[in-house]
């Protein structure tokens, strides 16, 4: 398994690379949208991109959970956690690469 992570700059430089923008430009564009995603689900709603996944805003109520070393309850506060739902496609595609 590869330990590289993929970063802005390698998606701007791919823009760049496979769409012909300049890298200044590419670098914008790719930060457009991930500012656009950000903002959607800020406001609570679901981003859905084809073949892709669906990212969206749960809110998780407040529970009583347990310290593991002491096994003291602590109380957990309530809150809004991010979730990510691959699509089949994407969930295929992975799992042929681990094949590999």
């Amino acid at each position: 398994m590869a330990n590289k992570t993929l970063t802005r700059m390698d998606l701007s430089e791919a823009v760049f690379r496979e769409v012909g923008l300049s890298r200044n430009d590419a670098a914008q564009m790719v930060e457009s949208v991930l500012t656009h995603v950000s903002d959607a689900l800020a406001r609570g709603e679901p981003v859905k991109i084809s073949s892709f996944g669906t990212f969206s805003v749960r809110d998780k109520s407040a529970r009583v959970g347990r310290n593991p070393k002491t096994g003291e309850e602590v109380p957990i506060k309530p809150r809004r956690v991010l979730t990510f739902r691959p699509s089949h496609l994407m969930k295929d595609r992975v799992a042929i690469g681990n094949k590999r």
